[in-house]
């Protein structure tokens, strides 16, 4: 392009070669927290997701939240250093098929936008849910005849693919405008809930008991396996600061704003999982799903204050389903680049510097799936069996990951231990540590059934979504490798034209 091109247009990244799509930088270090907090959804998953690790593990949710959050620092460790030496829109897709295997990486960015869309469609019910819960603390029960019902899978969703429609026009306009909205519902958010947790902590019922924090009290070995993927899966969207690192302004703070956006999902954590605890037994937390945030709410204050909390969780979800549209759009942006997959994905607004066919098709697929949901009446069950799922895959792609960043920097084990140790081993334990979670909760969960039934309480359907996930992976890569011809089944490498010129400077040693 040249400086004639019209006003608004995306400009190619430095060095970009012509013809090559690339986003517009406008990003600073807080817009990047403000993305990946809103990914993490912390309050959506204090409000629902404590209750679901509640009913696996008992009252020990600090415990496993701080078990979780070692291997997750280890491989948000792996991340940041990936990030440094090749910033890439498709960033564990990129790296894992540059340092491992193209099948690999084509894996790793399947069931992330799988795991992602998934997400959205699950999150649109929670939202759903919000409002309808926020409608009956207003005095609104029926509409039309039809009385309404927080728990119920089809209201919930046809509200809140309402909401995702909304959300996903917004996160086509711009993402720095979405990312100002984000951190104006985030400034809410956390005041509400530290406000709320912090009361529930002094004021709650129950005794604080340090045997919340003993992991060897968790119930068995499956309840911890299980228990350690489902606290995964609540610090899951920290990496979506590494997605828009193609549009921030200095691709280093993509790397600081996933650590920071992580270390303050651990504080928070700790905090719901206590104030949680000390205000609700453990057949409370376990018993309420997506009204556990409410529940709990009511109990600390009378109305309207204890319509907080879910106002709150309502925000939560509206910026955790833009903040999945946008890290979703961009990563299947770099795979649209790399043509595994069609050229849709890849096209770049000349209005708004985005890629807005491939964020509207997100959010389409996402009601889609969100439809598709309503096999599974209750809200709960639907909760759990994509929580479950989501677990799981996302933990083989952090797996992955890490040990590509193992691979990549191994040279830094001669060269400088110290520094090897951060870079290679501790990356290798982390995937060692999710690999061997995985594997056993997979296998706990066909070993517990003898056959399959539409439930979250059934093994195989547990253990079925999740592989269906990954087996549709497969099928998807095979097209892009014979179908479409993709170069990046030859290399492993992506397209984006900053990586060659910061791998020349930054990684030569540390990849020997």
């Amino acid at each position: 392009m040249t400086d004639t091109q019209p006003h608004g247009a995306a400009r190619p990244a430095p060095g970009a070669s012509p013809g090559r799509p690339a986003l517009r930088r406008s990003l600073g270090m807080l817009d990047g927290v403000a993305i990946a907090a809103s990914s993490t959804a912390a309050t959506t998953s204090i409000g629902i997701g404590l209750g679901v690790t509640a009913g696996v593990v008992g009252l020990h949710l600090p415990a496993i939240m701080l078990l979780a959050f070692l291997p997750i620092l280890g491989i948000a460790g792996a991340f940041s250093r990936l990030n440094r030496v090749e910033p890439n829109a498709g960033n564990g897709y990129v790296w894992v098929g540059r340092s491992l295997s193209p099948w690999l990486g084509f894996m790793v960015g399947w069931v992330n936008i799988v795991a992602a869309v998934v997400f959205l469609a699950y999150t649109t019910a929670v939202t759903g849910s919000a409002v309808i819960q926020l409608a009956g603390d207003a005095g609104l029960h029926r509409v039309a005849g039809l009385a309404l019902d927080p728990g119920s899978t089809a209201q919930t969703t046809g509200v809140g693919v309402l909401v995702l429609v909304a959300v996903t026009l917004t996160a086509v306009s711009g993402i720095r405008a979405a990312a100002r909205l984000q951190g104006a519902l985030l400034v809410f958010e956390y005041v509400v809930l530290l406000g709320f947790c912090g009361y529930g902590i002094v004021a709650g019922p129950h005794p604080f008991s340090l045997s919340w924090f003993d992991p060897f009290q968790i119930p068995s070995a499956s309840a911890l396996a299980q228990g350690m993927l489902l606290s995964v899966f609540c610090y899951w969207g920290f990496e979506a600061a590494f997605s828009v690192n193609e549009e921030v302004k200095d691709p280093q703070q993509a790397s600081r704003a996933g650590i920071t956006t992580l270390v303050t999902m651990l504080g928070l954590f700790l905090l719901g999982s206590i104030a949680f605890q000390r205000v609700l037994s453990e057949s409370e937390l376990a018993g309420h799903g997506a009204q556990g945030l409410a529940f709990f709410g009511n109990r600390l204050a009378g109305q309207p204050l204890a319509a907080l909390p879910l106002v709150a969780l309502m925000f939560s979800a509206v910026a955790s389903l833009q903040a999945g549209v946008i890290p979703t759009a961009r990563s299947m942006f770099a795979m649209s680049r790399d043509r595994t997959l069609g050229p849709a994905w890849s096209r770049v607004s000349p209005r708004f510097g985005t890629p807005a066919a491939g964020t509207i098709m997100i959010g389409a697929l996402a009601a889609v799936v969100a439809g598709l949901a309503l096999v599974l009446p209750r809200l709960a069950d639907m909760i759990l069996a994509a929580v479950n799922a989501i677990g799981m895959v996302v933990a083989l792609s952090y797996a992955l990951t890490a040990i590509a960043a193992a691979v990549r920097f191994r040279g830094l084990l001669r060269e400088n231990p110290r520094d090897g140790i951060r870079a290679v081993v501790l990356p290798a334990l982390s995937a060692a540590t999710l690999l061997g979670l995985g594997g056993y909760l997979g296998w706990s969960f066909y070993a517990s059934a003898d056959h399959l039934e539409l439930s979250p309480d059934n093994g195989w359907f547990l253990l079925l979504v999740p592989s269906l996930m990954v087996a549709s992976g497969f099928l998807a890569g095979a097209w892009a490798k014979w179908g479409r011809k993709s170069p990046y089944f030859r290399t492993g490498r992506g397209t984006d034209a900053d990586a060659p010129q910061l791998l020349a400077v930054s990684e030569p040693s540390a990849a020997r």
